[in-house]
């Protein structure tokens, strides 16, 4: 299901998604928004993650993890 809202943007900001949709990036306006509201999102999941990881101090079984992660590449999109 979706639900359709409105949201005022800047022009300069609808004139960079016009295009990327005229250039064939982005199937429409709503994919370009969706995409960066879902990346937003997962930052926000992830900064508060790290809040609580660096609030719990050291943690030897956790080291192993972020080694593990800071070697990985990320799949954002």
């Amino acid at each position: 299901m979706t639900v359709q809202i409105a949201v005022r943007l800047a022009d300069d900001t609808v004139e960079r998604l016009d295009r990327l949709v005229a250039a064939g990036e982005a199937p429409s306006r709503a994919s370009v928004i969706e995409r960066a509201l879902a990346r937003e999102f997962r930052r926000l999941l992830a900064e508060r993650d790290a809040a609580i990881l660096a609030a719990a101090g050291p943690d030897a079984d956790m080291d192993g993890l972020a080694d593990y992660a800071a070697h990985t590449g990320l799949d954002i999109e």
